[in-house]
């Protein structure tokens, strides 16, 4: 990873310092978190090391502090927010601040946070948990405090070993993948991913954009790029209209959630007002090449009642720019290598880690909070922050556990109203699998780290009529394999497998996480820090 070092300054406090407690160079003062945290640990043994500084993260981390706990946040960004309150390089100058404090629920969470007194280490990949008899578990365990999890790290000071007390994973989630003829073309982008270019970089990345998916983050990117100047061809939806008889029967996950309604018909009407077609009951069948071999077209067609292309209403639509929002997969990769216990939940994205009350996991000194118990959005994954800072609170005996009761009650009231909302959206825009299973073929490419196809892993299932779970057709193909460890092609291969033997996606499984999670240089591996 390459770059100038620790950035996350305004709204926030430059707390990213070096091993030798010096800000790096044109760093923003300290506020004195750093010199004086509220806890007794070093940087390497905090109280709690919260992953992810998202909503989850950010909340957890606020609540934490103002009890007197020691904690350290580690965060791949330079910048934190997470993807909903992300914000442009601290360099960029803007009027109206930055992106994450436009939304006012993001200013507040950023705010408290950067008055809390907690240790930042920015543009840092948490890599490993090591000390739960998970693989390579001996890892630089010479020098462990015993009975604590080893959380390894690797950023600016290279890889850097914390032995919390406690460890709270709030790592979010990403783009879900969806396989389909020409996917892998230039040009072919997620929502998400367009609309980082947009929100973080002021950067508009395509001429003509054709937006498509199920979910209604297609909207409010479709919005976004229109107020920043780029012209929209068409947003195709590939779910129904909600009806009347559909509207009635949300009214009761509505109350309280007006806000969420209220984003999307600003982007409705947005949309509206530039002419952007919104076309419901569409769907992307096929990505098709220009003449330069990006992305030239974009062929659409009608979905049947059962979901399926309606044959002869293809169409193409010309376009530089696919960006594709089928809906979000939880980014659980570091709690089950760790060795969380997970369960399937389709509307929740998929694999979820399992928690309790308090959003303790099953593992002794884990908590998960935020995408990573279901995808659910930003309100509820603040909600679960606090909640599992306040129960990691009750286990540090900063808290009573009458307090914590006392304190989590209002959150608790928060959690099932966002959790009504959550389950009406995933009914509402669940993404159309058997229309996308239609549209691929057997040239369709599945895991595009190791360029093999949809028909590649078919021939592998009718030589090996044995093969019935994702590890085992990973082992057979290679699938999943490459340097994203599965993230692209996981969802479609398990979707594919439990297709072709009849099984549920959830007896498929999931591929085994091993360390390091996520890329990081060889060298890590030598220097434990």
């Amino acid at each position: 990873m390459t770059h100038d070092g620790p950035q996350w300054t305004t709204p926030f406090p430059e707390d990213g310092r070096t091993d030798a407690g010096q800000a790096p160079a044109g760093a923003a003062p300290s506020t004195g978190s750093e010199a004086a945290p509220a806890g007794t640990g070093s940087a390497a043994e905090p109280d709690v090391a919260v992953v992810g500084a998202g909503p989850a993260g950010l909340a957890a981390a606020t609540v934490l502090a103002e009890h007197g706990a020691d904690v350290l946040v580690v965060d791949e960004q330079l910048r934190p927010g997470g993807q909903i309150y992300r914000q442009p390089p601290a360099s960029f100058t803007e009027r109206g601040g930055p992106a994450g404090t436009a939304i006012p629920a993001g200013r507040r969470l950023l705010s408290a946070a950067a008055d809390a007194p907690v240790r930042w280490w920015p543009g840092t990949v948490a890599w490993g948990v090591f000390g739960a008899g998970a693989g390579l578990d001996d890892f630089a365990a010479a020098d462990a405090p015993p009975g604590r999890l080893r959380l390894a790290t690797h950023g600016p000071a290279g890889t850097r070993l914390v032995h919390p007390r406690l460890l709270l994973l709030t790592a979010g989630a990403y783009d879900l993948p969806v396989p389909f003829p020409g996917w892998t073309l230039p040009g072919v982008l997620t929502a998400g991913g367009v609309q980082v270019f947009v929100k973080a970089q002021r950067l508009v990345p395509g001429r003509r954009f054709v937006l498509a998916g199920a979910h209604p983050l297609v909207l409010v990117v479709a919005a976004q790029l229109i107020a920043a100047g780029a012209e929209v061809a068409e947003v195709a939806l590939a779910v129904r209209r909600p009806g009347v008889a559909a509207a009635w029967r949300a009214l009761p996950a509505v109350a309280g959630n007006t806000g969420k309604l209220a984003e999307g018909a600003r982007a409705l009407g947005t949309l509206r007002r530039a002419r952007v077609p919104v076309r419901f009951g569409t769907m992307v069948t096929a990505a098709l090449p220009g003449a330069d071999g990006t992305l030239g077209a974009v062929r659409l067609a009608d979905l049947a009642a059962d979901d399926t292309p309606v044959p002869g209403t293809e169409r193409e639509v010309g376009a530089d720019v696919l960006a594709l929002g089928y809906g979000f997969v939880p980014s659980t990769e570091l709690a089950r290598q760790a060795g969380c216990a997970t369960r399937y939940d389709a509307a929740g994205g998929g694999w979820v880690i399992e928690h309790d009350r308090w959003q303790r996991a099953s593992l002794p000194g884990v908590y998960v909070a935020g995408e990573v118990t279901g995808v659910a959005g930003a309100e509820q994954a603040t909600a679960e922050g606090r909640l599992a800072g306040l129960g990691a609170l009750v286990e540090l005996g900063r808290v009573r556990p009458p307090t914590a009761d006392r304190l989590a009650r209002p959150v608790r009231r928060e959690l099932r109203r966002r959790r009504r909302l959550a389950g009406l959206l995933a009914d509402t825009f669940a993404p159309p699998d058997a229309a996308l299973a239609a549209v691929r073929t057997d040239d369709t490419v599945l895991c595009r780290c190791e360029e093999v196809t949809v028909g590649a892993v078919r021939a592998a299932l009718r030589g090996h009529p044995h093969l019935r779970t994702a590890n085992a057709v990973k082992l057979v193909t290679r699938a999943g394999m490459g340097m994203c460890q599965g993230r692209s092609c996981q969802p479609g291969l398990c979707a594919l497998v439990a297709a072709e033997t009849g099984q549920e996606v959830a007896a498929v499984g999931s591929y085994t996480a091993r360390p390091p999670v996520k890329p990081i240089p060889l060298t890590a591996l030598s220097d434990p820090g």
